[in-house]
């Protein structure tokens, strides 16, 4: 075990070594015959509480003959890991963090330090996080040589994607990554992750725009649309959807993280207009917060007391999925008031539920939403109209039972997680 002043100056080596060497690249990955039939895949956290999409398009490659070995750079804390899958993906999941000073050392000799210094073009930023991940780019590129893996996507633009840019420049393996969210929310060096990639994916159109603005000549020559996904064959409904009474108890279901940018306190407030109209409105909500139960839980749990909706708003943590599904079944409406989300994992979940949806015309999810036709859209932090649409919703059973069936025909057609697998695919195919 290294002290902590031992690998500070273990990396402020390594900075003056990055910043005043030179040494020849010394590649030992590229004369592999490249394993068609096997592909590594990354994924910070794996498996976190909304990683389900994650392990589903995983089964779907499995499905088509490819055989997958998953990386990550941590476990998740143990209050976020709620799967019954989780056991079988942390056990068949290599985790490269590693902040050993002796590990990254032996980086060095193979570190082609004149090329990298001018790639990384003066980021010190980028290079204090180099300095972070190559130790773990150096276990990804020993356990991709030792398997014969000569591909590896990366599922961020964040450390990850940066852990196989580095495996990459220096040990030759080829990688591809997938933006998921604002290219703002992952670090320095986008340019320096995308530019080497062997292709990249987005999972909303509106995104790929935004990464074509920011990025331009960086970005590698193919860039492919790859939705996030469900598994529409688990998400079936045991019998069919009925909408609420008029004069009946209202069911309300979210789900996500609780996170404050996931609204939850508008829909909390949106509750308790519904409740001061008369209607017998409550809500479960779905997810914890990245600390476990320790963080924005505390203060969304303090909302609930003030606006005075404890015996009506129940704060189930994180679920694993059939959980979220029997929730989804009993409900009657599905509402996550986000003030921004690149696209929704729950939002799917609930239309493949025949859940009627409602969402917030915010970041992505009009590409998912189409608002009136299959599902209903409100404005980010407008607990009022969400009050509205709820209540309107709740007094048209024959506008609930439309939203149902064509929220379910949305996902079938578009968002299922063997999309997501063929992409990758055709990537690999094409590149």
């Amino acid at each position: 075990m290294f002290s902590v002043q031992g690998r500070l100056i273990a990396e402020n080596v390594l900075f003056i070594r990055l910043l005043s060497l030179s040494n020849p690249k010394v590649p030992f990955l590229s004369d592999l015959i490249p394993a068609t039939g096997s592909i590594g895949i990354l994924i910070p956290q794996f498996p976190g509480q909304t990683h389900i999409f994650f392990w589903r398009e995983v089964l779907e490659l499995e499905k088509l003959g490819v055989s997958v070995t998953l990386f990550s750079t941590r476990q998740p804390p143990p209050g976020l890991i709620a799967h019954d899958w989780s056991d079988e993906a942390m056990a068949r999941t290599t985790y490269l963090g590693d902040l050993s000073p002796v590990n990254a050392a032996l980086a060095l000799p193979r570190l082609p330090f004149a090329a990298l210094r001018a790639d990384l073009r003066g980021d010190t930023a980028l290079l204090r996080d180099v300095v972070i991940a190559l130790p773990a780019a150096r276990r990804l590129a020993m356990a991709c040589r030792t398997q014969g893996i000569t591909h590896v996507h990366a599922h961020s633009c964040g450390r990850a994607a940066l852990i196989c840019a580095l495996a990459n420049r220096i040990w030759g393996l080829t990688y591809s990554l997938t933006l998921h969210g604002p290219l703002s929310d992952y670090g320095p060096g986008q340019g320096f992750k995308w530019r080497h990639a062997a292709f990249g994916t987005v999972i909303t159109q509106k995104l790929t725009r935004e990464l074509q603005a920011d990025l331009g000549t960086d970005l590698p020559a193919k860039l492919y649309l790859q939705p996030m996904g469900v598994n529409i064959d688990a998400l079936q409904r045991a019998k069919p959807y009925a909408p609420p009474a008029p004069d009946g108890p209202l069911r309300i279901f979210s789900c996500g993280r609780l996170n404050v940018v996931k609204g939850h306190q508008d829909l909390l407030e949106a509750l308790r207009l519904l409740r001061d109209r008369g209607l017998d409105a409550s809500l479960e909500i779905a997810g914890e917060d990245d600390m476990g139960g320790d963080g924005f839980h505390t203060e969304l749990a303090a909302d609930v007391g003030r606006l005075d909706l404890d015996e009506h708003v129940t704060l189930l943590g994180a679920v694993d999925s059939d959980t979220v599904r029997a929730r989804l079944e009993a409900a009657h409406l599905f509402a996550l008031a986000s003030w921004h989300e690149p696209l929704g994992v729950a939002y799917m979940e609930a239309m493949a539920m025949g859940v009627p949806t409602i969402g917030t015309d915010a970041g992505g999810v009009s590409e998912l939403i189409t608002s009136g036709r299959d599902g209903l859209l409100v404005p980010p932090k407008r607990p009022d109209l969400l009050a509205e649409a709820l209540a309107g919703l709740c007094t048209d059973p024959e506008r609930c039972r439309a939203l149902s069936t064509a929220g379910r025909a949305r996902i079938e057609a578009g968002f299922t997680s063997a999309r997501g697998a063929s992409t990758l695919l055709r990537g690999l195919s094409e590149s």
